[in-house]
């Protein structure tokens, strides 16, 4: 049977060029600084996205904690939406592991936050508060459609945190994609970061890994949270040869995702039972309702899941589909063709 992955960026396998550095890579002891694989890599993403410095992390969840911890103390208190990834979707681990406070504020469509809404949210010098230490943004902003934040955004968001001495972490796990569709740098977007995270194992494609980029004083010190987290992965420059092909190889071609979830959001769209503006779709990523009393999302996976079509619900009437590496325009026309026969 024909199966088309849907569910995620993060089921891609890698690339034949990926194995093949993997197996070829250059290693050593990572903990003790001597992996001249994932030393290249560090400092090719350093250089990339135009910070000081970058460390290597297992997972988008380990960088975002690695991050929150060295930025905050216990008591402190962060600003994030109430649709992010780190608060939606990461068991609550800053509070767990570093008592680390949320303060979130409402989500906006396209994954900003007010500025009315920052601003508000920003304690004052009161000893029954605690203090903020940290705006957190997520770009591309996986809930919110993955919409991209632009550099403007970015801009002000640095103004008003610089205005109160505090500091701005962006969960960058699909940053590329913002770039490729905004048709600017990375480096631009994450210039106002103090840190920023990205992702290699989703639309790049590498099997495993993520990055923390930061100043050199910073990254020095998320390099000793990120033993204690147990992330010290002694030869990790086979993990780090495949991150440094997606990061030469992988960026340009997200632009092939962006265009098969325009023309899968296009196709749904005119399809009775469902609902969604495809104008919303800027990225990889599609969320779509249903609008039939008698189909809910669990249900209507399962039919498609029968046909080899596999999304992801998130909701009980809100599925999610993400393009990927491995989806390419004809699929996405037999994706269409099968919804269409399931809905009838």
């Amino acid at each position: 049977m024909r199966i088309v992955d849907l569910r995620s960026d993060t089921i891609t396998q890698p690339t034949p060029a990926m194995r093949k550095a993997m197996a070829d890579a250059k290693v050593g002891d990572d903990v003790f600084g001597e992996d001249p694989t994932v030393n290249r890599l560090e400092e090719m993403v350093a250089e990339r996205l135009g910070k000081e410095a970058a460390l290597f992390v297992a997972s988008g969840t380990m960088a975002n904690m690695v991050s929150l911890l060295t930025h905050c103390g216990r008591g402190s208190e962060v600003i994030l939406g109430d649709q992010s990834h780190i608060f939606f979707y990461e068991q609550g681990g800053s509070a767990a592991l570093g008592g680390i406070h949320s303060r979130p504020v409402p989500n906006q469509l396209d994954g900003k936050l007010a500025f009315h809404d920052i601003e508000a949210a920003i304690r004052t010098d009161d000893i029954h508060f605690p203090r903020t230490r940290l705006i957190l943004l997520e770009n591309t902003h996986n809930r919110c459609n993955g919409s991209p934040l632009d550099v403007d955004y970015m801009h002000s968001v640095g103004r008003i945190a610089g205005s109160h001495g505090i500091k701005v972490h962006v969960d960058g796990a699909r940053l590329f994609n913002a770039a490729i569709t905004l048709g600017t740098k990375a480096r631009d977007l994450a210039a106002e970061a103090d840190s920023v995270c990205i992702c290699l194992s989703k639309g790049l494609a590498a099997p495993v890994g993520s990055m923390v980029c930061g100043a050199r004083d910073f990254v020095a010190k998320a390099r000793r949270v990120r033993k204690v987290l147990g992330g010290g992965m002694r030869q990790a420059g086979v993990l780090a040869a495949a991150g440094i092909v997606a990061l030469t190889e992988m960026v340009d071609r997200l632009k092939d995702d962006h265009a098969n979830a325009r023309r899968l959001a296009e196709g749904l769209a005119g399809m009775d039972g469902l609902s969604l503006d495809p104008d919303c779709v800027k990225t990889n990523i599609v969320y779509f309702e249903i609008t039939r009393i008698d189909m809910q999302s669990q249900l209507l996976a399962e039919k498609l899941n029968t046909q080899g079509i596999r999304l992801l619900p998130s909701g009980p009437s809100r599925l999610r589909a993400v393009t990927n590496y491995h989806v390419t325009s004809d699929d996405i026309e037999y994706v269409l063709d099968v919804f269409s026969r399931v809905l009838k």
